[in-house]
């Protein structure tokens, strides 16, 4: 309880949603656990201060987020090519599946400051919704890099596997209970009607249709998208309220950095 570790993973769950399972099953994530992927693989993380969209009267400016996903996924998978790696070993496997991590930051204070209860069924609705508008604009923007750059090198082996998960996760923005392929646990999906912002739902089934349309017909520059960091440092630089996903704990907060 004082330090929240060891953290639990599921192993199972998080290998039926692998995208690349003919390359080897996904062993351990990161330290903040937001990244699983393949042993000597690493992505760049660039994550988004959700307060920045909306407006002055409450609503969610879901044009410009669907701009700024679009962008930031074209901004991490040049990073790609920029990085320098730690390891020649981990280098190579970068290049070949070409990870990306963009995520968002403030979920909980665009909440607050929108008078809606983070543990409500709207607010997880609106959660949900953001998300999902965020990883179908990102992978409809890989596939369309794939159109002019091909799709990353691991891709092919796993084409099948990959466009499997991306239809999963189209069924979960679409609401669906149930017809999930291959899948142990199926997910909590969007609850469209508990979504007070019908834009954002008509945004997020729009962004998988898209990615899968895309997908379908160019493959993918990236073989993981998006991630959902702590931003326990970066919230601070963006002026976040909240960090990450999680709601506020407190008022008043004090950080300690190391280094």
């Amino acid at each position: 309880w004082a330090s929240a570790d060891p953290g639990i993973q599921f192993h199972t769950t998080i290998n039926d949603w692998h995208t690349c399972p003919q390359s080897g099953p996904i062993r351990a994530s990161n330290p903040c656990s937001e990244y699983m992927f393949l042993d000597d693989t690493a992505c760049n993380l660039a994550s988004l201060n959700l307060t920045a969209f909306r407006r002055p009267d409450k609503s969610f400016d879901t044009d410009a987020f669907e701009h700024a996903c679009r962008l930031w996924t074209i901004v991490l998978e040049i990073a790609v090519l920029m990085a320098q790696f730690p390891s020649r070993r981990i280098a190579e496997l970068s290049y070949r599946y070409r990870t990306l991590g963009l995520g968002f930051a403030n979920i909980g204070g665009l909440l607050m400051t929108s008078g809606i209860s983070y543990d409500s069924n709207a607010a997880r609705a609106i959660c949900g919704a953001i998300s999902a508008i965020m990883t179908g604009v990102s992978y409809a923007t890989s596939a369309e890099m794939a159109n002019e750059l091909g799709p990353f090198p691991g891709y092919q082996p796993n084409a099948n596997d990959m466009l499997r998960v991306v239809r999963n996760h189209r069924r979960a923005a679409y609401g669906q209970a149930d017809g999930y392929e291959k899948l142990a646990t199926n997910p909590v999906p969007l609850d469209h009607a508990a979504c007070p912002d019908k834009a954002l739902i008509e945004a997020a089934t729009g962004a998988w249709d898209r990615a899968i349309e895309l997908g379908q017909s160019h493959g993918f520059r990236n073989a993981q998208a998006t991630v959902v960091a702590p931003t326990g440092t970066i919230g601070l630089v963006m002026d976040c309220d909240t960090t990450g996903i999680e709601p506020d704990f407190a008022l008043v907060k004090f950080k300690k950095l190391a280094g």
